[in-house]
């Protein structure tokens, strides 16, 4: 900063202001000194802004696969909302595994990051409370945690499977598969219950050997055993857009809802009717609140659920 201050012959303290985007300097001089930063490279120093504010500028943000469609639009939203903050994002996978959440959680909490967005991989965080104690905010996203008193931001699942159910029921479907993830895992779950709840209002018995909930690669070969059973299905409904394209890639064509929108499902022949979710939205919606509680926002813990919307493109349509 001396530097800048002598060969743009001004005040050391006038450099401070301009760096800092401080009021008391005139247009002229700030452009003099912005001319000055950019001829001999200058960069702020972070590390002491850091130690003056008492803020990192940076939160973690813990998802289940990075490589997952649906996860990157989450971390793409929290990105760009943190750059609107000033803000850089520090993110991992846990890849559904509660120990790796809970290491990757704390690995960012000693690098001092101001605030975290949280996928839940399990129910148990009472490891988060000292972090909280300290003045780290969270928010959970997709799914709830083991906490009441942190902020969530998740999609309408059971609406969204009952609406898809529904259509199919609509079109004349009486026997509906169910496709879903591990029980395990929270999103499935409501899915499930979605579904039961359709047929319920339908008036519809369900027949457990229709329900298959596990991991994507076991989807075909429990789709297989269903068609080939001497009462089929006539239509499936798929929990998540991994299933979907699995169920997809096994060549099966019977009438079809799935869960969440994925890439090409337009270009099919017959388009895949689906329940989107907007992941964008989902991630934008946790970093604004979390930075809302990070500019000092106070009250009792928020739990946010944004809407699904049916996707008509012909695969749910198809008659029995």
């Amino acid at each position: 900063m001396k530097d800048v201050a002598a060969a743009a012959g001004v005040a050391l303290k006038t450099v401070s202001r301009v760096v800092n985007d401080e009021p008391g300097v005139s247009p002229a001089m700030a452009e003099r000194v912005a001319a000055a930063i950019e001829r001999l490279g200058y960069r702020r120093n972070e590390g002491a802004r850091v130690l003056r504010s008492g803020r990192t500028a940076t939160i973690g943000l813990v998802i289940e696969d990075v490589a997952d469609p649906f996860y990157s639009e989450i971390s793409r939203a929290v990105e760009d909302v943190a750059l609107q903050h000033g803000s850089l994002v520090l993110s991992g996978s846990s890849g559904e595994d509660p120990r790796r959440e809970r290491e990757l959680v704390l690995t960012f909490c000693a690098r001092r990051v101001d605030g975290l967005i949280i996928v839940p991989a399990g129910t148990d965080h009472d490891y988060l409370l000292p972090e909280l104690d300290a003045g780290v905010r969270a928010v959970f996203a997709d799914r709830p945690g083991g906490l009441a008193e942190v902020d969530t931001v998740l999609c309408d699942n059971v609406g969204g499977a009952r609406s898809g159910v529904a259509h199919l029921i609509r079109h004349g479907h009486r026997r509906i598969a169910f496709l879903g993830d591990s029980p395990s895992i929270f999103t499935a779950a409501e899915r499930l219950s979605g579904y039961r709840l359709a047929m319920a209002e339908a008036g519809l018995p369900v027949d457990e050997s229709l329900i298959e909930m596990g991991p994507a690669a076991r989807t075909g070969t429990a789709l297989c055993a269903m068609l080939g059973a001497s009462d089929p299905p006539t239509a499936v409904f798929t929990g998540n857009g991994r299933i979907t394209v699995a169920v997809l890639r096994g060549g099966h064509r019977l009438p079809l809802v799935g869960f969440d929108d994925f890439e090409l499902a337009d270009a099919l022949t017959p388009g895949v009717t689906v329940v989107a979710q907007t992941p964008g939205g989902l991630g934008r919606t946790a970093a604004e609140l979390l930075f809302h509680r990070l500019s000092g926002g106070s009250g009792p813990a928020e739990r946010i659920e944004l809407p699904t919307r049916l996707i008509a493109r012909g695969s749910g349509e198809l008659p029995p």
